[in-house]
């Protein structure tokens, strides 16, 4: 009986210690888990976009760095850790527009969504906002899209809140 005790307490005493390093290794590189890359909006603006913009690439959760570039360490400060929701870009890989869904997470961030827009804007690209995923006919009308296929798309200073 005593062995079967020892037994019983030298596997509690393994598992143990094997659950201690393993939280451990968690907390030296600060409990990294995995996350979805989009929220269930997101992927539903992902997809409503990718309809109703057949023929272009649109990609998620873009850095700004990827599209803005700047001499001074103290102006890529200002961009470096921010994300724009989804970039629209024709085949030749150009920007089109950047396309920011203002959900639950944007609420009471006004002041830094405009910073964001500013530097978008600033550096050439179009903004287009929308408050809830829109429909295909509002995609098309807002890329200035036809029955036949898209018109000129610029990378003017056009900026539209819906």
């Amino acid at each position: 009986m005593n062995t079967a005790l020892l037994i019983s307490f030298a596997i509690i005493l393994v598992i143990a210690a094997a659950l201690l390093k393993r939280t451990k290794a968690n907390s030296r590189v600060g409990g990294i888990s995995k996350r979805h890359v989009l929220t269930p909006r997101e992927q539903a603006m992902y997809f409503r976009l990718v309809e109703a913009l057949n023929g272009h690439v649109v990609l998620g959760q873009v850095a700004f760095s990827a599209m803005i570039k700047a001499k001074s360490r103290a102006t890529r400060n200002r961009f470096d850790r921010k994300v724009a929701d989804f970039v629209i870009l024709n085949k030749a890989f150009e920007v089109l527009a950047v396309v920011e869904l203002d959900d639950a997470s944007h609420k009471n961030r006004e002041t830094q969504d405009r910073e964001r827009q500013a530097l978008l804007t600033n550096a050439g690209y179009r903004v287009i906002r929308y408050s809830n995923v829109p429909n295909v006919e509002q995609v098309h009308k807002d890329f200035h899209m036809t029955e036949i296929g898209p018109r000129a798309i610029g990378r003017g200073n056009i900026t539209q809140a819906l």
